[in-house]
């Protein structure tokens, strides 16, 4: 059985209690070794056999798993964060259904949420948004035309832009065109829940100067939104004059 486990967002102790307990059994590991924190692979059983995907090509991940997995061995896929947000793990699943290869798949933090904790944030503020972006800017993988970051800047939302530190002058030259005003407050967070996580609030137009000021390039996201401001609208659910299925309100 091969299980596709998510790592969590950095910090070894925010996998899940299922994910730590499938890493302690699996006899082969083959984890994203640029950017899962190894101090997760400190619990692996005697004679597990690891690999580091970073080195590897899908090929060469597939023929690492899918053998091993005949040979009736537990093999764990460790992604970072969540499988699901730029993991990579559909063309791998595809080919584990073409060889008829069973596997699960364990849900991870993704480093949005570790962003948002590191931030002290909320992204759904009433009032201010109730739409969460998740992007990036398009490079070797291209964007579809509906997707350039202009067009999703255009909504106004909260966005959490993945795999764009490196571009971040442009990203703000965009963010801007596509309608964020220059002041709407921004964040670069950079290794969220790491040992060495940083945090820089800016505004939109700031990012750039707050990049180059703190020499963050890579493994940062950045954070968008009047989420990041003051204001906002108090929440219903916690409203006392707000009716629930749980409680009656007062008016």
């Amino acid at each position: 059985m091969i299980y596709f486990v998510g790592a969590g967002s950095g910090a070894p102790d925010l996998i899940t209690i299922r994910g730590a307990g499938l890493l302690s059994r699996a006899d082969v590991i083959v984890y994203a070794g640029s950017l899962v924190n190894p101090a997760l692979l400190e619990g692996k059983k005697a004679g597990c056999v690891v690999y580091d995907s970073a080195k590897m090509t899908l090929e060469e991940v597939l023929s690492v798993m899918i053998p091993a997995a005949r040979e009736g061995k537990m093999v764990v896929r460790l992604h970072t964060g969540d499988p699901c947000v730029y993991g990579a793990h559909r063309e791998q699943m595809d080919a584990l259904d073409a060889a008829g290869i069973p596997y699960e798949i364990c849900p991870g933090v993704s480093s949005f949420c570790g962003a948002a904790a590191a931030l002290r944030a909320e992204y759904t503020l009433p009032g201010v948004s109730q739409t969460v972006i998740l992007t990036r800017m398009e490079g070797r993988t291209p964007m579809p035309e509906r997707e350039r970051i202009e067009a999703l800047a255009a909504h106004g939302a909260s966005m959490v832009v993945f795999l764009s530190a490196g571009r971040i002058s442009e990203l703000s030259r965009r963010l801007i065109a596509g309608g964020y005003a220059p002041e709407t407050p921004a964040a670069i967070v950079y290794k969220a829940t790491w040992p060495e996580e940083k945090i820089v609030k800016t505004t939109v137009s700031g990012l750039a100067e707050a990049a180059e000021r703190e020499q963050i390039t890579k493994t940062a996201l950045i954070t968008v939104g009047g989420f990041l401001g003051d204001a906002y609208d108090r929440s219903r659910l916690y409203d006392p004059a707000f009716t629930t299925g749980f409680r009656e309100g007062t008016s």
